[in-house]
């Protein structure tokens, strides 16, 4: 059975969810994610802005859609 390999949205929402669960301060989470603080607050940022559309990197299509 092959190894399933994460997209790299899996691994934002992933961060997202453990973000709203609390379990961790950021500087812990941010580790456990082996990202940098730098990069979990622009996730969050994009998160808080426009929740997963802007996550996948598609604002245009919600620009197109409206």
């Amino acid at each position: 059975m092959p190894w399933r390999e994460l997209k790299p949205m899996d691994l934002k929402v992933m961060f997202i969810a453990d973000y709203l669960s609390g379990r961790l301060n950021f500087s812990q989470l941010c580790a456990a994610h082996s990202i940098s603080r730098k990069t979990g607050y622009k996730w969050v940022a994009r998160y808080n802005a426009d929740s997963v559309i802007v996550l996948r990197g598609q604002a245009s299509l919600l620009q197109n859609s409206m």
